[in-house]
């Protein structure tokens, strides 16, 4: 795949992160800035590094696989490893402005 089609694929996965939320927060995981780190590789293999709000989050098995079926759903992609990271900690400065401001931080 060239870098053009690397980069469709790579808008239409964070088109699909924005569809995988917190049960109980109303704003989805990519504006909440839990997502660090996509890497698509040229045979369709991609691999996402993500952390939660809160290290015991009751909600982090079902989160967690929202997010690989999802992206896994994306054409282009063969197959996803969603790993759950804690470095750096989550801060809510890493929330988009939209996400700030859907939870009363602006």
């Amino acid at each position: 795949m060239n870098n053009e089609e690397k980069l469709k694929i790579e808008e239409k996965i964070i088109d699909m992160l924005k569809t995988v939320y917190d049960p109980e927060i109303p704003v989805n995981v990519y504006d909440l800035g839990l997502i660090y780190k996509i890497d698509l590789q040229d045979n369709g293999e991609l691999t996402v590094d993500m952390t939660l709000t809160a290290p015991n989050c009751p909600a982090a098995d079902f989160i967690m696989e929202d997010v690989r079926q999802k992206i896994e759903s994306v054409d282009g992609v063969t197959s996803a490893q969603v790993n759950l990271v804690f470095e750096p900690e989550w801060d809510k400065d890493m929330m988009t402005d939209e996400a700030k401001l859907e939870l009363g931080f602006m």
